[in-house]
């Protein structure tokens, strides 16, 4: 594993209120200790204002010479941050510059349609760097809602129709999952259930 030169298991969170909010890290304050959290741009964006609390998932990266704590919003952009370190070349600085330039839902989405002109518009992220990610990556990345909608019989269901259709099943449940998230849908009436439907046809078909 290419992890072991870091240390994984320090902290896993800090809840605390939020001192200071700058373009590429945060200061979270907890219990008198001021803690300097290195953060995506789309991760900073999410968080609370300046006197607020809030909690950060953490991973402390330390190597010989420095010791410097990364932060996520969540586990799912944790699990993404350490998907991009199994790629060759990236390492934890330019894993969270990749997540400043691209939204998770849209980074999965051009994972799983093999979309490298959409991972080459991330700033700093050339065509070699995007090739490898997709190699590396595909059909290997799940993430909490797309759990959530592989557990629910429901969306199940949804996803079997789709791909009875001819369509891949990873790919109706991606699609069902944007479309899901579109909607504000995870589980609800027949109603939601059919414009979830609906709506991930349009996105199958590249409408």
């Amino acid at each position: 594993m290419r992890f072991t030169r870091y240390s994984l298991a320090m902290f896993n969170s800090l809840q605390g209120e939020i001192t200071a909010k700058h373009t590429a890290c945060i200061h979270l304050m907890t219990s008198g200790i001021e803690w300097e959290i290195l953060m995506s741009g789309f991760d900073i964006g999410a968080l609370p204002e300046a006197g607020e609390q809030t909690r950060v998932w953490t991973w402390l990266c330390h190597r010989e010479d420095s010791m410097t704590l990364f932060g996520f919003t969540g586990e799912d952009q944790r699990e993404l941050f350490f998907a991009l370190l199994k790629v060759e070349g990236i390492g934890p600085k330019a894993a969270l510059k990749i997540l400043s330039g691209i939204s998770r839902t849209e980074f999965i989405r051009a994972l799983e349609t093999s979309d490298i002109a959409r991972l080459e518009a991330v700033p700093g992220l050339g065509k070699k760097t995007a090739q490898k990610i997709i190699l590396t990556l595909k059909g290997k990345i799940v993430h909490a809602q797309e759990k959530e909608l592989r557990s629910n019989s429901v969306w199940n269901e949804l996803a079997d129709a789709l791909a009875s259709m001819g369509y891949e099943k990873r790919a109706a449940l991606a699609a069902l999952e944007r479309a899901a998230a579109e909607t504000g849908a995870v589980s609800g009436s027949p109603e939601q259930e059919s414009a979830v439907f609906r709506t991930a046809i349009r996105y199958l078909s590249g409408a």
